[in-house]
């Protein structure tokens, strides 16, 4: 059985989708037969991305997202709902960083990271698994949450503390959902990334720093877009109907 059919007639919420990893993986999804909500407050990115992919002969429909906010979290589970259906699919990806040591980094800017990697995180999947449940999953089984998380979580380093520990928090969290719905027919894993060049990142890597980085790594190359391609298909189809709590490492060896 290949991947498009096992994820074909889903419907899938991605956070975070008007660029980067979340704008790739809708895409992808698309692509392999999904009905596609894109979320993100940069409405006029995901709108030229969801034409793209109908255009392409996909569905897709870009709606506001605030994931800070559960109002606009919840609103933008009612428009996909009201467009595809039940959602039984949620990648929740959105993230922001903001780089500096901690001493240097203004209170604004550190709750705007744990707002929107941590909380933001937690509203989105208390709204998926409301859905999913509200949908039947205790009975079918069908709900998928996948978290996109970092290997940041697990490593230490200079002008990202926030963001690292934030990312701690999300790989714990997607456990303690997931043994919380374990009942409820919802699988939730996390999938931690390694570096790969994104509007994120900006042009870190191109520095001398980032090149020193990349040099520094076991293959000196950084990860492709590409990537994490596999493994969240997998993660969101019938196939992973056993996996649940499980933290996924994908870093191209970066942090051995």
């Amino acid at each position: 059985m290949t991947e498009k059919r096992r994820i074909s007639g889903r419907t899938c919420i991605i956070t975070g989708a008007s660029s980067g990893i979340g704008a790739h993986l809708a895409r992808v999804m698309a692509s392999e037969g999904a009905r596609v909500a894109l979320g993100a407050r940069r409405t006029e990115l995901t709108e030229g991305i969801a034409q793209e992919i109908r255009n392409a002969g996909g569905q897709a429909l870009a709606v506001p997202m605030d994931v800070t906010s559960e109002k606009s979290v919840a609103q933008a589970f009612s428009s996909a709902e009201d467009a595809f259906g039940p959602v039984d699919t949620v990648i929740a990806n959105a993230g922001v960083s903001r780089h500096g040591r901690s001493t240097e980094l203004a209170e604004a800017e550190l709750r705007q990271v744990f707002d929107t990697n941590l909380l933001g995180v937690h509203l989105t999947a208390n709204a998926a698994a409301r859905a999913m449940m509200t949908a039947g999953s205790r009975g079918s089984g069908a709900g998928r949450i996948v978290i996109i998380g970092s290997i940041t979580a697990q490593l230490t380093g200079q002008g990202d503390a926030a963001y690292a520990a934030s990312k701690a928090g999300v790989a714990h969290l997607g456990r303690q959902l997931a043994r919380e719905w374990v009942r409820q027919g919802i699988n939730l894993n996390v999938v931690q990334p390694g570096y790969i060049r994104t509007e994120l990142v900006g042009n870190w890597f191109d520095s001398e720093g980032g090149k020193a980085q990349i040099a520094s790594w076991h293959r000196r190359r950084i990860m492709d877009i590409d990537a994490l391609d596999d493994l969240v298909l997998y993660l969101a189809s019938d196939a992973s109907a056993q996996i649940t709590g499980s933290v996924f490492t994908v870093d191209d060896g970066q942090s051995l």
